[in-house]
């Protein structure tokens, strides 16, 4: 019998896994799949292997600390790129705005483009993102899931936090106090999609995010994203956990109140005192825990997203491509009232676009280099699937944006896709939202689910759609404050 079974080897879990198995414990990892690291993946196209998830690296720290967990370290694990521009940003009216890794580059490339007044602004916005970050971050990013009680009790010191966070005004109403610059706003406004959400809703504490990445630094992993995948299974194993790929979770046995361990699909039975769900909490609490045993607060989900691998053929010198493209449609905030207020995909997206060997040193095929491009588009209907030809639509929309902007030629090919239907065949639970729940009222925070699941001793959470959110660095502190609260639990952290 194990001490500890986690369901699913994404980032949160092979991170909870660690820190358990570090600690002493027995710690056995199934994932349904036929790798590690959940929505943090590849694909093998046309004998290439390509990262078909996350594209930046943020807050390596997070990572490093982890690494240290298992006697290691982010510089022993993996090697970081700095690319030079980071992104480039390109405007309907013709505008193309570089941003850098290092944010005195970026504040003097504002400058050249869009003037000293447009710099001014953006500097002053990084500040004030800045301070919500350090207001923040301790309460609802490293510490445990917050609630309004927590913060009730925090008598007069919370009270104070509350207008350094500036949760009562809406993200883009915050941003258009600030900035002047259209392109700029639209530049920041985009930072909501990080977590899924709708800038024109989401809480205004989000701004931080924009300090996270522009101040902080977004970093390309030599090799490609899925190095930190391989890199915390090694961690993982070498503190002692298990991992199981092929092996589906199908129930959560519990008996009185506690969890008993999991069966999987083989019908197998693996006995543990206790459970990490490292899937969509959706999936965890109404799938494959007893009916009736926790439900989860319904919650409108995050964003889903089209993806796809473009085969293009590799440009040099001036003309190649830099590490991340932004291709911005003719009417920004448009693309989230199709997305959130109709829920239809965007008739005009905002196109991404990471150049995978400008990014990651990624190889790609003689000739040809791999590209990975994206659309934000909605969740999958509550009620079932949506119609195929809506994403076969979006496809041809944003290969004829990417076209029409000279990033890939009428010879340059689609070689992988995967719609939002896809994402959540794949993320049972998820309806194919990236983030789980999405961030688009002041309490959202508030609302996420914890990593103690109440009610159910011995079930524990760490995932995107589980305290603090996803991304990388997220699920890593998710996995950590799973970790934590099974280990408090057990009398073993103070």
């Amino acid at each position: 019998m194990a001490d500890v079974v986690v369901i699913g080897a994404g980032v949160g879990g092979l991170a909870a896994a660690t820190r358990l198995a570090a600690r002493g414990l027995s710690v056995d990892v199934l994932e349904a799949g036929p790798r590690v690291g959940g929505k943090l993946n590849v694909r093998v196209v046309d004998g290439v292997e390509v990262d078909t998830g996350p594209s930046v690296l943020t807050l390596p720290g997070a990572l490093d600390a982890m690494f240290r967990v298992a006697g290691s370290s982010l510089q022993d694990e993996i090697s970081l790129r700095e690319p030079h521009p980071a992104f480039r940003y390109l405007y309907p009216d013709g505008v193309a705005l570089d941003v850098f890794v290092r944010p005195e580059e970026t504040v003097e490339s504002v400058r050249t483009t869009l003037g000293t007044q447009a710099a001014d602004d953006f500097a002053g916005f990084l500040r004030y993102a800045a301070r919500i970050w350090e207001a923040a971050a301790p309460h609802f990013v490293y510490g445990p899931a917050p609630t309004p009680a927590t913060l009730a009790r925090g008598g007069l010191a919370a009270l104070a936090l509350l207008p350094r966070i500036d949760p009562l005004r809406g993200m883009w109403g915050a941003i258009r106090a600030r900035v002047r610059s259209p392109h700029l706003r639209w530049l920041l406004a985009r930072y909501a999609t990080y977590n899924g959400s709708d800038p024109r809703r989401a809480p205004a504490t989000l701004n931080c995010i924009a300090h996270v990445e522009l101040a902080m630094g977004g970093y390309g992993v030599e090799g490609g994203m899925y190095q930190v995948a391989r890199a915390l299974a090694r961690a993982a194993e070498r503190a002692g956990a298990r991992i199981h790929t092929g092996a589906r979770v199908e129930r959560i046995r519990t008996s009185a109140g506690r969890v008993q361990g999991v069966e999987t699909a083989d019908g197998r039975h693996w006995p543990a005192a206790a459970v990490v769900g490292n899937a969509d909490a959706a999936h965890v609490l109404d799938d494959l825990l007893p009916r009736g045993t926790a439900r989860r607060a319904g919650a409108e989900p995050s964003m889903s997203g089209w993806v796809g691998i473009v085969r293009a053929r590799r440009r040099t010198g001036a003309e190649a491509r830099v590490a991340h493209t932004v291709l911005f449609p003719g009417a920004y905030t448009d693309e989230f009232a199709d997305i959130f207020d109709r829920g239809v995909p965007p008739a005009e997206p905002t196109v991404y676009l990471c150049a995978q060997e400008a990014c990651h040193g990624r190889s790609g095929w003689g000739e040809d280099e791999p590209l990975f491009a994206m659309a934000n588009a909605p969740a999958e209907p509550a009620a079932g699937p949506r119609d195929a030809e809506a994403w076969t639509r979006l496809r041809e929309t944003v290969i004829q944006r990417l076209r029409s902007a000279g990033l890939v030629a009428e010879h340059d090919t689609l070689a992988w896709e995967r719609t939002p239907t896809g994402l959540a065949r794949e993320f049972p639970g998820s309806r194919g939202s990236i983030y789980g729940a999405a961030s688009n009222s002041p309490l959202a925070a508030f609302r996420r689910p914890p990593n103690r699941v109440a009610g159910v001793r011995g079930l524990y959470l760490a995932s995107g759609s589980a305290h603090p959110g996803g991304g990388v660095p997220l699920c890593v502190l998710s996995g950590e404050a799973a970790a934590r609260a099974l280990l408090t639990d057990r009398g073993m952290e103070p």
